[in-house]
């Protein structure tokens, strides 16, 4: 979720030109996101006017909120049968890291992410990580996956270093672009900046939880 404790800067709208929106909470009434089918089009809408081109639903599955793969693949089938625009729609997940996950990983119960369905995208706290952070990307790759770090710019436990050796070991990085508006304060705006600099950076998302939130970065 955006805080919202201070008023961010713009960022330009011709960033939305042609884009993909790799991480949103779209799908209506599974999780902290989007509530209603009314809202989730309309979000569709504002979208398909500012030039966006597709975009993922990757709702939450964690322990805290437990969605079957099943269950997200009704709705999706749900709000893909109410779309009429020209948006193009996927669905994926946002796992967080822990013990639901890898017990969804170990029985392939998992949502990928891209075409191919051979990316993961992952999350853990944003304040501390699983113990087992190294082993569960190497598992994650192992079974055929290059995990995608979902908004690492606002994991508070994460220094310059840390984000190199993830780098080096193949764990692809993910931008809220928000984070470069200052939603999540100046700390995680000032990491964005850097791991944007590094061209460490993959896939850009809006993290979007509400229509009026994200609206208020382009203006």
């Amino acid at each position: 979720m955006w805080p919202f404790t201070r008023k961010p800067k713009a960022l330009d709208p011709a960033l939305l030109q042609g884009w993909t929106d790799w991480h949103s909470h779209l799908l209506p009434g599974v999780d902290d996101g989007i509530r209603t089918m009314e809202d989730a089009l309309a979000v569709l809408q504002w979208y398909e006017a500012s030039g966006v081109q597709e975009v993922w639903l990757t709702p939450h599955i964690m322990v805290d909120c437990p969605n079957t793969t099943a269950e997200l693949r009704a709705r999706f089938a749900a709000l893909r049968g109410a779309w009429t625009g020209s948006v193009r729609l996927h669905l994926a997940a946002e796992h967080m890291l822990d013990a639901l996950f890898e017990e969804r990983l170990r029985t392939g119960d998992v949502l990928p992410l891209g075409e191919a369905g051979d990316h993961l995208l992952v999350e853990t706290s944003c304040y501390n990580p699983p113990m087992n952070l190294s082993a569960l990307f190497s598992r994650i790759r192992a079974l055929g996956f290059y995990p995608v770090l979902a908004h690492p710019e606002r994991y508070f436990y994460m220094e310059k270093e840390d984000y190199r050796r993830l780098h080096e070991e193949g764990v692809v990085f993910q931008l809220n672009l928000p984070s470069l508006a200052g939603y999540y304060g100046p700390l995680p705006a000032r990491k964005a900046a850097m791991l944007q600099k590094a061209g460490w950076y993959s896939f850009t998302g809006s993290d979007l939880h509400s229509l009026p939130a994200f609206r208020s970065v382009f203006r």
